[in-house]
């Protein structure tokens, strides 16, 4: 990759803060004067582009949350190892307590997490069973879209039976 001078740098930073590439031309310190044609052209070069392409990738990755990291907040609430900010009044005033969950919102959690992991065969066997009924239905709806027929025989009479209809 081309390094970025530091005015180009400035730009595609400013770009990337403003979504505007004449204002961030003319806050990189490009002329006025030129800041639009600049700033198009700045866009239009491959390397400033690529760079800024490749922090607005870096942005996002710390913007939206994976779930890795989703698995593990509903781990820390399941086991209570999080606590809220809570405000508790009385007679005497108001107290802001940390409160770790409650046994509801450690039970959510837990579903929560429950749902991503197969809790035995059986439930692995279901889903594999799922998985090839797609699978078939798909074949199906494409043997149909093709014209053919499929025909699956279970015993030696009902072959005998298909047969003869097909005669």
């Amino acid at each position: 990759m081309i390094k970025l001078r530091e005015k180009q740098k400035r730009f595609a930073e400013k770009y990337i803060e403003l979504g505007n590439a004449t204002q961030a031309a003319i806050e990189a310190g490009y002329s006025k004067k030129t800041a639009k044609e600049t700033g198009y052209e700045n866009l239009t070069k491959p390397h400033i582009k690529a760079y800024i392409d490749t922090r607005l990738a870096e942005l996002d990755e710390k913007r939206v949350m994976k779930a890795d990291e989703a698995l593990e907040l509903l781990t820390k609430i399941a086991r209570g190892e999080l606590s809220d900010s809570v405000v508790v009044s009385g007679g005497w005033g108001y107290e802001v307590i940390n409160k770790p969950p409650d046994i509801n919102q450690r039970k959510d959690a837990a579903k929560e997490l429950l749902k991503r992991y197969p809790m035995n065969k059986m439930d692995e066997l279901k889903e594999r069973l799922l998985e090839a009924q797609i699978t078939k239905t798909e074949a199906e709806t494409k043997n149909e879209e093709a014209g053919t027929r499929t025909i699956i025989i279970n015993d030696k009479d009902a072959m005998r039976r298909a047969m003869e209809d097909d005669s």
